[in-house]
């Protein structure tokens, strides 16, 4: 192939993955999503999607064999087991010990 045909190409296939990059987020401003989008957003595969439906880890809904995820619950659900982090910790044990009790007396 000659050197225009090459950077032709190229361009395609940068502007191909563009659109699919588009078209992945378009379908996560969806309220109502199917496992595929659901897979996209949480970035679990879909057999692990399988597993927690199973097992009731995850909110979803059955409709005639297919599944489907209100959106709002889902990103509830992945915000659902928030660790705190370090800085908070530091906080509340530096409140807690500024305003607890110093020593054993009554």
């Amino acid at each position: 192939m000659n050197k225009n045909k090459v950077s032709i190409l190229e361009f395609i296939q940068k502007h191909d993955k563009r659109l699919e990059n588009i078209e992945k987020l378009l379908s996560l401003s969806k309220k109502v999503i199917n496992i595929d989008e659901l897979s996209i957003l949480t970035g679990l595969s879909k057999s692990t999607i399988y597993k927690y439906t199973h097992t009731g880890k995850i909110p979803f809904y059955k409709k005639a064999k297919h599944l489907f995820f209100d959106r709002i619950e889902i990103e509830n659900w992945l915000k659902s087991n928030r660790s705190i982090s370090s800085a908070e910790l530091e906080n509340e044990a530096a409140s807690y010990l500024t305003y607890s009790k110093k020593g054993g007396a009554k």
